[in-house]
C-alpha cells in the first residue's frame, strides 16, 4: 500500500495551490482585521487571537498574483485565513476549496531554485491541471518574518497599553 498525504486545496487569485494539512493549525472565516498605518505590502492586517495580535499576510499579494488590496465585501465572504501550525502567522486566501489525499508517488518535486525562496515544493497532477504545493515554512523570507514579528510586537504593546488604562 502506498503512502498518502492530506492537502488543503486553495484558490489564490485564481491560481490553484495546496498546503500540507499538517502545516495548518486552523482555517478561519475572514474577520475584520486591524491594519496599522505602518503596515502595507502583503500585510492584510492583524487578527486578534485571544488577545494576541497575529499578523495576516495576503498570500496573493505576497506571491505577486494581485497588486491591489481592494476587494468587494461580497468577495470577502468566501475568503479564509489559514493559521500556520505554531499559530504565529495567518495567510489570507480567496478560498479553501477542499481537503484531499494524494498518494506520495503522485507528487512531482520541484527544484527549490525554480521558485522564490523555494516556496513551491511540489506539484499535484489533477484532471483539471497542475496544483502548486506550497511549503508553509518557505512562504516568508527570514527578513519578512523578522519584520512581521517586529510589527506584531508593536501591536501587542499598543494592545496591552489600552487594556492597562
Amino acid at each position: 500500500m502506498s503512502e498518502t498525504s492530506a492537502f488543503l486545496l486553495l484558490d489564490v487569485a485564481g491560481v490553484p495551490c495546496a498546503l500540507a494539512r499538517t502545516s495548518v493549525s486552523e482555517v478561519l472565516p475572514l474577520p475584520d482585521l486591524h491594519l496599522p498605518p505602518a503596515g502595507g505590502g502583503p500585510l492584510a492586517g492583524f487578527l486578534n487571537l485571544g488577545g494576541t495580535p497575529v499578523p495576516v499576510v495576503d498570500l496573493a499579494r505576497l506571491l505577486g498574483l494581485r497588486t491591489d488590496a481592494a476587494r468587494g465585501a461580497a468577495e470577502d465572504a468566501y475568503r479564509h485565513i489559514l493559521l500556520d501550525a505554531p499559530r504565529g502567522t495567518g495567510f489570507l486566501v480567496d478560498r479553501v476549496e477542499d481537503l484531499i489525499t494524494v498518494e506520495d508517488a503522485a507528487l512531482r518535486p520541484i527544484v527549490a531554485e525554480c521558485t522564490l525562496n523555494g516556496c513551491v515544493v511540489a506539484e499535484i497532477a489533477r484532471a483539471d491541471g497542475l496544483v502548486h504545493v506550497l511549503g508553509m515554512s518557505r512562504l516568508l523570507t527570514a527578513e519578512e518574518q523578522a519584520r512581521l514579528s517586529a510589527l506584531a510586537d508593536a501591536a501587542a504593546e499598543r494592545l496591552s497599553a489600552l487594556t492597562a488604562a
